[in-house]
């Protein structure tokens, strides 16, 4: 592909040549590739079709977690979160040891593998709570559970400059890929000063269904507000909020 230069910008087609925006900026390449109804059907590209399968499930993936865990990604995602995501639950798909290659799933895969996905690599949540925290998920119950001892926020949590609020956030998705259909539920703290003094203890509690058979994922995050005349605002429209895995809980 090459890239679009000078002030006039292009988007459409002349000729074999395509020009469209990204963000990487505004690019052209010239048209090509394989028939299409070849790929379908030449025996010759059963290995395409088969990568084309497994990776169709796990765009399908991606798109139910990130429906799930939508009210969060609002607020802490950024613009590769799509193909990011895409390209870990493909890597999950893989692991799939039951089913024949085409056929693998995300149901059969190691979800595990997910945990530790940052949303938002502007603002990592590694990189952002330094406060120990303990969390569960009760499969019995459906119950999902976050605890924080009381910390000094200036101390434990690495904000953005500007900051003078935050608020910590957890939610619980239960994750039906084979029928496409999740549950959610979120729990969060009110808006809290950023400042060296302790905050009082944590305990947020997310449930979803009670003895389900379906793979659960938690996720935690941390949101950040600045305060101008008496209002909160999202600081920098939630450029820095982080937002990530911290539990997969497989029956």
């Amino acid at each position: 592909m090459a890239r679009q230069t000078g002030i006039i910008k292009l988007k459409g087609t002349i000729g074999d040549i395509s020009f469209y925006k990204t963000t990487d900026g505004h690019l052209a390449r010239e048209k090509g590739g394989v028939d299409a109804n070849r790929i379908a059907n030449d025996p010759a590209f059963v290995r395409t079709r088969e990568n084309g399968s497994e990776f169709g499930r796990a765009g399908k993936g991606g798109k139910l977690l990130r429906n799930a865990l939508r009210i969060l990604l609002q607020n802490a995602s950024d613009k590769r979160l799509t193909s990011r995501l895409t390209k870990d639950l493909l890597a999950i798909v893989k692991t799939d040891a039951v089913n024949e290659r085409g056929l693998r799933t995300l149901t059969d895969g190691n979800l595990d593998l997910l945990l530790g996905f940052e949303f938002n690599l502007n603002g990592k949540l590694g990189t952002t709570l330094f406060a120990p925290f303990v969390n569960a998920f009760d499969r019995v119950s459906g119950d999902a559970t976050l605890n924080l001892d009381p910390f000094s926020p200036t101390l434990r949590i690495a904000a953005p400059s500007g900051t003078t609020h935050f608020k910590v956030v957890m939610g619980a998705s239960e994750l039906d890929f084979e029928n496409e259909i999740s549950t959610f539920e979120s729990d969060e703290t009110a808006i809290l000063p950023y400042s060296a003094a302790d905050t009082a203890a944590i305990v947020l509690t997310a449930s979803v269904t009670a003895n389900s058979l379906l793979k659960v994922v938690q996720v935690l995050g941390i949101e950040f507000y600045q305060e101008v005349n008496g209002q909160m605002y999202a600081l920098k429209n939630g450029a820095y909020n982080a937002l990530a895995v911290v539990i997969v809980d497989t029956p």
